[in-house]
């Protein structure tokens, strides 16, 4: 099952890709990014308190706070760099390159989270990875 929202996952990506595109042209890129996060912030909440999930909140500890919290940062982070790289870009390249993310997780995993790394999953990072240097290449 977790394949499934994968996939939904990858498909709001792509379709995030291409309607920010649209989104950011003749407006400041931070300024696209600023009203983004606040879509997706009523979006979550709403969500959220909807199915009563805010009970949660109470049971929260310390590291969950402080990794979420990175986590935002981290995101925020990854969101005006790429709305930047949108506005400058071509959206199949910009979007691209995103995806060295997925190569990057990969070894960040294996080093930070211990998680194993088997022939496949090098294989298909290196792919990741060999594919955006011929995307970066003029």
């Amino acid at each position: 099952m977790w394949w499934i929202y994968a996939l939904l996952s990858a498909l709001f990506a792509s379709l995030t890709a291409i309607f920010a595109k649209i989104g950011v042209s003749n407006i400041n890129s931070n300024l696209a990014t600023a009203i983004r996060t606040v879509v997706v912030l009523v979006m979550i909440w709403g969500i959220v308190i909807f199915r009563g999930e805010t009970k949660g909140i109470v049971s929260l500890s310390k590291t969950n706070i402080i990794f979420l919290t990175i986590s935002g940062i981290a995101t925020g982070l990854s969101w005006i760099f790429y709305f930047k790289a949108l506005q400058m870009g071509d959206v199949s390249k910009v979007a691209s390159i995103d995806k060295l993310s997925i190569a990057l997780t990969i070894i960040l995993a294996a080093v930070f989270l211990r998680e194993s790394i088997d022939t496949k999953t090098a294989i298909g990072a290196g792919l990741i990875i060999a594919g955006t240097i011929v995307l970066l290449l003029k």
